[in-house]
């Protein structure tokens, strides 16, 4: 079949209801730096090339769909957080965005934490050698056997979320005769500006302890109270692709309004205050994200301006970027199969992977770039819509965008910034063999993860 042989689809934007674009892009082939990769670019014959290695390489090394991981980008912006905050303040990697045990190597090496929030991170961190000490346990439901794991293993805190957690981990510790290091997580009512299932911290939802109706004095109340906890601070988190930092502001306010509440009560200043995460990136053109200097610089103003107003001592920030660092370093490489043109309305193109690698399109209504990656191409801009091959009419990757009119099946579409949570979200829908991490630097690929084959599905089958 040619380049060429499948009927034109719509090429304007203004034929569809939703009327997302205006218009189409000048260039097809720009990439623009704000959503991909550091060393992402086009060499001579217009490839798509990631660290010095074209995608029609990766494509025949590894097959497709593929996870591609830029190496060197993912330490870049771990080294800016890290530089950003200093040494008086704590950076934890989210590891819930994407971990692997190179990821955690890559952590250890340039001086970040790692916060993990089930039993399977927490060996996944372990089994790396990353210190206990340098790892904080998260999650609203922690069982008694991933607390204890978490305990013996001499974890640097521990995150509480309810009052019966309080309980079950002063109990554990004491058992083993430990004096754990923990945290309280308070709800503090603030409405993000982000998806409703992304925001954390209205009180009608399962994390935290809220703060406006006493429970959260409640609960620092009663982990004062027992010898095998050591209560060191406060964690808040507002939500996740968040831009707007008024939302922290209000946050902080708030944390550190029971802060002076604490000192007031108990003559007790905690030394340490955790904002979260939930820093947004730039899936688009249009998303506008904020460095680490500013974001730094931002709280750390925020922290200072309130424990100065209510008379405390400023204590030490943490903060748990996951998607700010691994988010714009990856891109998933896919091979175009079916193209079918449905005129007036748009054109599908279909491609070999889906909501099994990536589900965030239809679980949140998340929107993507994406680009031919194979070659360059002068055709006209036609308006697509990316789908998956699953059987839902909801398996969307890209809603609506632009690639060029002649694309084919053969074809390679990369889509950027998927290195959060697509991985970690990933299924075997379908009997769907969730994709290889590639990451690529300095010239070379190797694989992190490796593809799943029917093996992996079959022995996990025992009837």
């Amino acid at each position: 079949m040619s380049r060429s042989a499948h009927p034109a689809g719509p090429r304007h934007a203004d034929v569809l209801p939703e009327g997302h674009y205006a218009a189409p892009p000048v260039d097809l082939n720009a990439l623009d730096p704000k959503v991909w990769a550091q060393t992402v670019d086009r060499n001579a014959d217009g490839v798509v090339t990631v660290g010095g290695v074209d995608v029609n390489a990766l494509a025949a090394q590894v097959g497709t769909p593929a996870y591609v991981l830029d190496e060197e980008d993912f330490r870049a912006r771990a080294r800016a957080w890290r530089t950003a905050f200093g040494h008086d303040a704590d950076v934890f990697y989210a590891g819930k965005a994407f971990l692997s045990r190179a990821v955690v190597r890559w952590l250890d090496e340039e001086g970040l934490n790692l916060d993990v929030c089930s039993g399977g991170e927490l060996a996944t961190a372990l089994s790396a050698g990353l210190a206990a000490d340098r790892i904080a346990f998260h999650g609203n439901n922690k069982t008694p056997a991933e607390i204890r794991r978490a305990v013996e293993a001499g974890v640097g805190r521990i995150v509480l979320d309810s009052f019966q957690e309080i309980v079950r981990v002063a109990h554990l510790a004491r058992e083993l005769g430990r004096r754990q290091r923990v945290q309280i997580r308070v709800t503090v009512g603030v409405e993000a500006h982000t998806h409703e299932f992304i925001a954390t911290a209205h009180e009608d939802q399962k994390f935290g302890i809220p703060l406006a109706d006493g429970q959260a004095a409640e609960a620092v109340r009663r982990a004062l109270q027992l010898d095998s906890l050591e209560l060191i601070g406060i964690h808040s988190h507002i939500g996740s692709q968040i831009f707007d930092m008024s939302g922290f502001e209000v946050a902080a306010h708030r944390v550190v309004g029971l802060l002076k509440d604490v000192r007031d009560e108990h003559g007790v200043e905690l030394p340490e205050i955790d904002l979260g995460g939930g820093l947004g990136i730039a899936y688009t053109s249009g998303d506008d994200p904020r460095e680490p200097h500013e974001i730094a610089k931002a709280l750390t103003e925020i922290v200072t301006r309130e424990c100065e107003s209510a008379k405390l001592r400023t204590p030490r920030i943490s903060v748990e970027p996951g998607r700010a660092i691994v988010g714009p370093t990856t891109f998933t490489l896919y091979e175009v199969g079916t193209v079918k043109a449905l005129e007036g309305l748009r054109t599908y193109v279909s491609v070999d992977g889906g909501m099994s690698d990536n589900i965030r399109t239809a679980l949140y209504d998340a929107e993507y770039s994406v680009a031919l990656a194979s070659r360059t191409s002068d055709a006209e801009p036609m308006l697509v819509r990316v789908v998956g091959k699953h059987c839902e009419s909801g398996d969307i990757v890209v809603k609506d965008a632009f690639l060029p009119a002649d694309l084919a099946p053969g074809d390679l579409i990369a889509v950027p910034a998927t290195g959060a949570y697509c991985r970690s979200m990933a299924s075997n829908y379908n009997h769907a063999l969730r994709p290889p991490v590639v990451a690529v630097r300095d010239g070379e690929a190797r694989v992190i993860v490796r593809r799943e084959s029917e093996e992996d599905l079959l022995r996990l089958d025992v009837g």
